[in-house]
């Protein structure tokens, strides 16, 4: 097998990795752009944290705390101005995906001060401002991707990144998830879930990817049950450092292989739905994972070594009761969701062949 591998992330893992290397701060830059959503940066006390560290190195920052869940072209605009007004020379994500792909974008925007948002999905840029990324989520991975997914004005989720839009520096400290309540910690877990079971069945996966997301699904197969079953699991380190570790080697797998099918079929569920981006991939995991165990299931062997069969896979999916966030869709919605999966990217790395009829179906059956 020949596969090439390329992420030059440099990641921090455990808790207090801030303080603890907080010395890799010393060339980064004069001035920061702190990219968070509303509240959650300082309620976790990640905000605190690199607060600490900018003040003890003497370097100056300014906070846009206005990215919203899937953040719009909008948004990155006036980040955009008020990053380059603000004479910014790197910039520090931190929350979820939102704040974390916002980041990136703003990283290219900024460095490219002519371009506008349309412009990152020529993915034709060799110039962006360093980035420092802090998860407080343990699902999207983004703290380990290139990629940035941003909504555009049509209301649609478009995803773009290259070497340049890789983080500098992440840090991936459990102690921040501790926050997540039990919705945001089964919909981001089952994003990270989607990440590895996608990167297992892409056409681009190799041996090595393979290791990232046999292990990240061992994981969270046996740790996502244990932390959703009580209150007092939520707030359990141990657990959230197990999903912590899951999402980072989830997030390293798409890093490599990007994801496939179900991703596609679920941003229609989040775009004009409102049904968050980790549900609304993790519903069509089954009907994919059906069609291709029926015509190349060899592409499953790694899948089946952590559940067993299709039979375990289903029983797990469905004991985590997924259709709770699920609504009726209007049957036009199918129609033009089914037209966009099938012009997709997202469909050519699926190992299956896959009709209108096929996908048409599967939105009938993920949401009755």
């Amino acid at each position: 097998m020949n596969f090439s591998f390329f992420n030059p992330t440099k990641v921090f893992f455990g808790i207090d990795c801030i303080s603890n290397y907080d010395n890799h701060f010393l060339d980064i830059g004069k001035k920061a752009l702190i990219v968070t959503g509303k509240s959650s940066a300082k309620k976790t006390g990640a905000y605190n944290d690199i607060i600490s560290v900018l003040k003890k190195y003497n370097i100056d920052h300014v906070l846009f705390d206005d990215v919203s869940e899937n953040p719009n072209f909008e948004i990155i605009e006036r980040a955009k101005n008020f990053g380059i007004k603000n004479n910014v020379d790197f910039i520090i994500g931190i929350g979820g995906g939102s704040p974390m792909d916002a980041a990136k974008a703003l990283a290219v925007l900024i460095a490219n001060p002519d371009f506008d948002v349309e412009d990152l999905y020529n993915n034709n840029f060799d110039k962006a401002l360093k980035i420092v990324e802090i998860t407080t989520t343990s699902g999207t991975g983004s703290e380990v991707t290139q990629y940035s997914v941003l909504t555009d004005m049509n209301n649609n989720k478009r995803g773009f990144g290259n070497f340049k839009t890789f983080p500098y520096i992440s840090f991936v400290d459990p102690k921040y998830t501790l926050e997540l309540n039990f919705d945001l910690t089964l919909t981001t877990a089952v994003d990270a879930m989607s990440h590895s079971i996608e990167g297992l069945i892409s056409n681009t996966s190799t041996d090595l990817t393979d290791l990232f997301a046999k292990k990240s699904l061992e994981l969270i197969k046996n740790t996502l049950p244990i932390i959703l079953s009580s209150e007092s699991n939520l707030n359990d380190l141990s657990l959230r450092n197990d999903l912590s570790l899951a999402s980072m080697y989830a997030g390293m797998v798409i890093s490599q292989t990007g994801t496939v099918l179900p991703h596609v079929l679920g941003y229609g569920l989040t775009s004009n739905y409102g049904i968050r981006h980790g549900v609304a991939t993790a519903l069509f995991q089954l009907p994919v994972i059906r069609k291709i165990n029926s015509e190349n299931p060899q592409k499953l062997d790694t899948l089946y070594d952590v559940f067993y069969s299709f039979e375990d896979f289903n029983n797990f999916i469905n004991d985590l009761n997924l259709d709770r966030y699920c609504t009726k869709l209007k049957s036009e919605d199918i129609d033009s969701f089914t037209k966009n999966a099938l012009n997709s990217k997202h469909i050519k790395k699926t190992p299956a062949t896959f009709t209108y009829d096929d996908i048409f179906s599967f939105y009938s059956e993920v949401c009755k």
